[in-house]
């Protein structure tokens, strides 16, 4: 971290990717756990000798930062303290404020062999990631799926004791060979009966060092019945939905999930779901160098890329579902687990690491799938044939999930610009290309960051993060969130359909009459100044002015996080789900808890905890 960026950052406080520390008295007790913390989850920076007062972030500097140094370096290579030594020479640097010496130590992402990264030789209860401002001990769900990963096994191929071949659903092992003998009808596989086939899919397996046998992972998810599969993965979950109404109440028009009605192993799911995604694609008369019809575009062949990919690649242990959602304007594919491989590497393509390789052989017999990691760049040529915009893949770190947009827009549509130019005025014509592109990626997709901006140009992080700032001053934009978590959207835009999947990972605009500047809305954000305004305080605190907000009106999670000045996913972490279980709220949508408008009220007459919270705490009007 250079000198000015530093003083950036002391002038707006700490966020997501940075952390002040005072270091007056040597290393702080804390210092270790954000360490884990920014290691875990996207990498950050920690600076020592600078201390936080009533005026905000003061720079008070590190007395000895030899000394300060050498302590530093022999905790962090100790295994006994931190379990992988993650930072290197470079990393760590002293920069010089004024009269002050400060210490600056950057800490990377760990790779998914790394991780957890967790302190005192104990990875259930040392492991922490960060959320926003502040770093948070890692269930332990979130430590067993970091360790899945890291372990070099497959998960797939792990023997399920008490499974057998009745385990099987026999209608998709006979679906199963009909399609792979249309393929391949000289294939010697085909020969072989059931349990055969399945050793050389993967699906059943000898261990040589044990020498078990029996049903695999792979075997169950690929052809097994829907009671066996939730009896070994009892939080199995796929879903596909279809969204292709404008009516807000229809929350879909077609779903297809776990009910009881066929049997949902990943087989069955691909094929009844491609057959959807594709039915009103159309078709364009063209040629092959047969002479006979094709059946299909590229754009079928990356639809079947991106859900065989969403299958193959998902972590299928995780409490996480898997859904599918197609749109009028676009899909989404979200699973859970995050990337194996940087999400560059994934766009430059040739780099494949599954998590499920039994899988990908199961499908690749069938002519699906990709194994040398360039599935991804035929999503790409697609996309790039057709001149609409770029797929944007995504990871939500606190969810452990992963998302790929696939919009079937234009890139600017003559609707779009007129709405751009409405916005912009006579300025549009003097824009750059970067402005336009900031502009039109904030109207498809809502809320971007900076980074979701770095897949669509190659200008440097700083210059957009400047580009941003312009229109934000300008009223182009309107800027939420601080450092990694800040985001940027149109003003009054509301938040496109094509990414409301998940309420965790994009949120519904708020449809309560609380424009800014109203009376109504500036008497909440004078409750909510206390947290707004400061860098860190009480939870107590936090909840009583939640409490408070709630008390007269229901309000939705992007407008409490709005308020007070916090991340949605960390206001939701944190706060409204423990309120939520203690009964101190109530839903608005309370048989759809994922409801796009979803909002919280205070459960004020019947609650004897809220009345318990609000004698003890301090009133949220006192300075």
């Amino acid at each position: 971290m250079d000198l000015e960026t530093l003083l950036e950052h002391l002038s707006i406080g700490e966020d997501k990717d940075i952390e002040f520390k005072s270091g007056d008295g040597g290393l702080p007790n804390t210092l270790w756990e954000t360490v884990s913390a920014f290691s875990n989850t996207d990498g950050g920076y920690i600076v020592l000798g600078v201390s936080e007062s009533k005026g905000g972030l003061v720079t008070s500097g590190v007395r000895n930062p030899d000394t300060l140094l050498k302590n530093f370096w022999n905790n962090h290579n100790n295994s006994q303290k931190l379990s992988t030594p993650i930072c290197s020479n470079s990393d760590v640097q002293v920069l010089k404020i004024e009269a002050h010496n400060l210490v600056s130590i950057k800490v990377p992402r760990a790779t998914r062999i790394q991780r957890p990264v967790y302190i005192n030789n104990n990875p259930m209860t040392g492991t922490f990631k960060r959320n926003f401002e502040g770093d948070y001990r890692c269930i332990p769900e979130e430590v067993r799926q970091m360790l899945r990963d890291a372990n070099d096994e497959p998960q797939d191929i792990q023997i399920l004791q008490g499974f057998n071949l009745s385990d099987l659903d026999p209608e998709t092992l006979k679906s199963f060979r009909q399609r792979f003998s249309s393929r391949e009808p000289d294939h010697p596989w085909l020969a072989l009966d059931d349990q055969n086939l399945l050793i050389q899919l993967g699906g059943w397996r000898r261990d040589r060092n044990t020498n078990k046998e029996g049903l695999t992972i792979a075997g169950l998810l690929m052809f097994g019945r829907e009671r066996s599969i939730l009896d070994a993965l009892p939080h199995y979950q796929l879903d596909y939905q279809e969204r292709l109404s404008k009516d807000p109440e229809i929350r879909w028009t077609y779903r297809l999930t776990l009910d009881g009605k066929w049997e949902p192993n990943l087989f069955n799911f691909y094929y009844r779901v491609y057959s959807r995604l594709v039915n009103d694609i159309s078709v364009p008369f063209q040629l092959d160098r047969d002479a006979v019809r094709r059946g299909e575009t590229h754009v079928h062949e990356a639809l079947r890329e991106a859900l065989v990919n969403t299958l193959i690649h998902a972590d299928h242990l995780s409490t996480r579902p898997l859904v599918v959602t197609k749109y009028t304007s676009g899909f989404l594919f979200a699973n859970p687990g995050r990337l194996r491989i940087s999400i560059q590497q994934l766009y430059d393509g040739g780099i494949s690491d599954p998590r499920n390789p039994n899988l990908q052989k199961m499908f690749q017999m069938l002519g699906l799938g990709e194994k040398a990691g360039s599935g991804f760049g035929k999503i790409l040529r697609a996309w790039n044939e057709q001149e609409w915009f770029r797929p944007l893949v995504s990871e939500k770190l606190d969810l452990e999930m992963t998302s790929v947009t696939l919009p079937m827009v234009s890139l600017i549509p003559e609707n779009v610009e007129k709405e751009l130019r409405d916005i912009v005025g006579d300025n549009y014509c003097e824009l750059k290309a970067l402005d336009r592109i900031i502009l039109v990626l904030t109207h498809q997709f809502g809320d971007i960051c900076n980074a979701d901006i770095q897949v669509y140009t190659q200008e440097h992080p700083r210059d957009i993060g400047e580009c941003l700032k312009r229109h934000v001053k300008h009223g182009w934009l309107e800027r939420s969130g601080r450092g990694r978590g800040t985001y940027y959207a149109l003003p009054n835009q509301g938040q496109p359909d094509l990414l409301s999947l998940l309420p965790s990972e994009h949120y519904e605009p708020s449809s309560e009459h609380y424009e800014p500047g109203s009376e109504h809305y500036e008497r909440l954000r004078q409750i909510a100044a206390p947290i707004r305004d400061k860098g860190r305080t009480s939870k107590e605190l936090v909840q009583q002015v939640i409490l408070e907000l709630c008390s007269e009106h229901y309000l939705q999670l992007r407008t409490l996080a709005e308020l007070l000045g916090r991340e949605p996913d960390s206001i939701r972490n944190h706060y409204v789900n423990q309120m939520l279980s203690r009964g101190l709220l109530e839903l608005k949508h309370p048989e759809q808890i994922n409801h796009p408008q979803q909002a919280y009220r205070t459960v004020l007459a019947q609650n004897k905890e809220f009345n318990k919270v609000s004698d003890a705490s301090p009133s949220p009007q006192t300075p």
